[in-house]
């Protein structure tokens, strides 16, 4: 057993099967005197409800997955290259991937047993979305083993239409003219929209972050609090066992005692019979030696 092998197989799992077969590998490893691996297993962490259904996708279609990965190193190359056709076409086929993975990680999710909402829906998007603008979010979505959806901290969420015209007829100008007043607004006023863009994703992921935490600390301390009912019960059946013991050793106690004191009765009746028939015996014997000749 190592710890690649047990990721993969419970980031394979329904969510409500992760921390039980989790916690069982984990005592297996410390069973079999590993406790590095025991620790690094009890570390996983549960996927959310929208991860689960990502990785689902990425391990039940990856023949279906394998264009988003393509499209997005296609899109990164032509915000590199400020390819405005290039941008337009790939945008449009970008909206439908999207929409198409998203339904099907749906459906998956459905035929799995754990439909799920609109919520979460928006989060397999943003997922997908962080796929095709950073390869760092395809690699680690390509595994399979997401513990919380992605997002998109810089790059596309989509093709800017706007952004694509303005490139487009940047690049197709040879008049190096200093830009208009206007032009120089409208950039400072991209600008500040990029920035409020980007802290706002900022405060999404902290927000995120913040709800994962919680998350894991509720779970655990429901492993805790579950552990600690049964020790209860086990104990409150313990007490009942030994007070039920304790019952039938009394009972045994009287009834010895009982038997002792009608024992010592008997011996004391046995003592006077026998007192009785050595004095007849006497009585016997002088009766006897008076009529001997």
């Amino acid at each position: 057993m190592d710890l690649d092998a047990v990721a993969e197989e419970l980031y394979g799992l329904r969510p409500e099967d992760f921390t039980a077969v989790r916690d069982a590998r984990a005592a297996a490893a410390r069973k079999a005197g590993d406790r590095a691996l025991a620790g690094a297993i009890g570390a996983l962490r549960r996927p959310s409800l929208s991860a689960w259904a990502g990785n689902l996708l990425v391990r039940e279609r990856p023949g279906e997955v394998e264009p988003l990965l393509r499209l997005g190193e296609g899109l990164r190359q032509a915000h590199r290259d400020l390819d405005g056709a290039q941008l337009r076409e790939l945008g449009r086929r970008q909206r439908v991937l999207i929409r198409t993975l998203s339904e099907l990680a749906g459906q998956l999710a459905s035929q799995a047993g754990h439909p799920i909402g609109e919520g979460a829906r928006r989060e397999v998007e943003s997922t997908l979305h962080a796929v095709l603008a950073d390869p760092g979010a395809a690699e680690e979505w390509a595994t399979g083993r997401l513990v919380r959806p992605l997002t998109a901290a810089v790059g596309f969420p989509d093709v800017d239409r706007a952004a694509v015209r303005r490139t487009t007829a940047a690049a197709a100008s040879t008049a190096r003219e200093k830009p208009s007043p206007e032009a120089r607004r409208a950039g400072a006023a991209d600008e500040r929209r990029r920035r409020r863009l980007d802290r706002a994703r900022q405060d999404a992921e902290t927000a995120e972050r913040a709800l994962r935490a919680a998350e894991e600390e509720a779970e655990s301390a429901g492993h805790e609090a579950e552990a600690a009912g049964q020790r209860v019960e086990r104990l409150q059946q313990r007490v009942r066992d030994l007070t039920e013991e304790l019952r039938r050793a009394q009972e045994e106690h009287r009834q010895a005692r009982t038997a002792e004191g009608q024992a010592r009765e008997r011996v004391r009746f046995a003592d006077r019979r026998v007192r009785e028939a050595r004095k007849q015996a006497g009585t016997a014997a002088a009766a006897v030696d008076r009529l001997s000749p």
